[in-house]
């Protein structure tokens, strides 16, 4: 599926993606949770919540193997997983 970083419910659809890609590693998975500061039951709570997604994000802008990784594997340009650009952050 060829996303368009433009679409918004495609950054999304992304986003939630993955996540999937990140909780599928032990390592990896635990890594997440202990730099959010998110538990299991909040992932399950707020699968829709754009804080997650940002979250997701920044995790893999953070490592950049794990971006380029993350992207193949679920077959996005690497872009569609970075974050907006800071100075639009509230």
């Amino acid at each position: 599926m060829k996303l368009d970083r433009t679409n918004e419910q495609d950054v999304t659809t992304a986003a939630i993606m993955a996540l999937g890609w990140v909780l599928a590693e032990d390592a990896r998975a635990q890594r997440f949770l202990a730099l959010t500061g998110f538990s299991p039951d909040d992932l399950r709570l707020r699968l829709a919540d754009p804080g997650l997604h940002d979250a997701v994000r920044l995790f893999l802008e953070g490592h950049q193997p794990d971006l380029l990784a993350c992207a193949e594997a679920i077959g996005v340009a690497p872009a569609i997983l970075l974050p907006p650009a800071r100075e639009n952050w509230a």
